[in-house]
């Protein structure tokens, strides 16, 4: 059963920089990638960022790019998020994702196991 837990999230100024994390732990899965995404309250959960977890390939939503990077580190198999310039509309739970078949998607439904989430407040 592979797990993902999630880190990094916390109040930060409008402007200011987090990085999150995201450890994946047990199974043996493949997995072709992962991804983040986020849900503010009322909303729906949508699609943040995603990686080709052995090409290292990236996509971003429209809203995060040149602001967000994600990236992965093979060997101690933890996927990052540095989100730069941060704005109150970037305010969210946070998930990370993974999928083990090939295929590049960005809705959830496509991803098959989640971490639990963790919170970015943006203040002014």
């Amino acid at each position: 059963q592979v797990q993902l837990a999630e880190s990094g999230g916390g109040l930060v100024q409008i402007g200011g920089s987090l990085r999150l994390s995201c450890a994946r732990s047990g199974g043996a899965l493949s997995t072709f990638a992962m991804a983040w995404f986020r849900q503010a309250p009322g909303k729906e959960r949508e699609f943040v960022a995603r990686i080709t977890w052995n090409g290292g390939d990236t996509d971003y939503a429209d809203s995060v790019k040149g602001r967000f990077t994600v990236s992965r580190d093979i060997n101690k198999s933890t996927l990052y998020l540095q989100m730069n310039n941060l704005k109150p509309e970037d305010a969210a739970v946070y998930y990370c994702a993974g999928r083990r078949a090939k295929g590049l998607f960005t809705a959830p439904v496509n991803y098959d196991y989640w971490g639990q989430g963790t919170q970015v407040t943006v203040s002014s």
